[in-house]
């Protein structure tokens, strides 16, 4: 059986920051949303009911949902030119 010292995967510590990076915040920011996610977060925090932070939700919803639509048009591009290139 191989020791911990042993050579092989030289995993590095990684720092706080990067560890505590939440998959789905990454993926928001990613989307081009994130001010409007975080705009629901404080708005939830302030008044700890999501019926008062609608207008919030709703800008929230209304940028993933055009995030959607260039992404499937994207793909649709992406899609047409392997079938052109075939």
């Amino acid at each position: 059986m191989s020791s911990a010292n042993s050579s092989g995967h030289n995993w590095s510590q990684k720092s706080k920051t990067e560890e505590e990076e939440d998959p789905l915040d990454q993926m928001i920011s990613r989307t081009g949303c994130a001010a409007f996610h975080y705009a629901v977060q404080e708005c939830m925090a302030e008044h700890q009911d999501w019926r008062k932070c609608q207008e919030q939700v709703q800008s929230f919803k209304d940028c993933m949902r055009e995030h959607q639509k260039q992404r499937a048009e994207e793909l649709r591009s992406r899609q047409k030119l392997r079938q052109a290139t075939s």
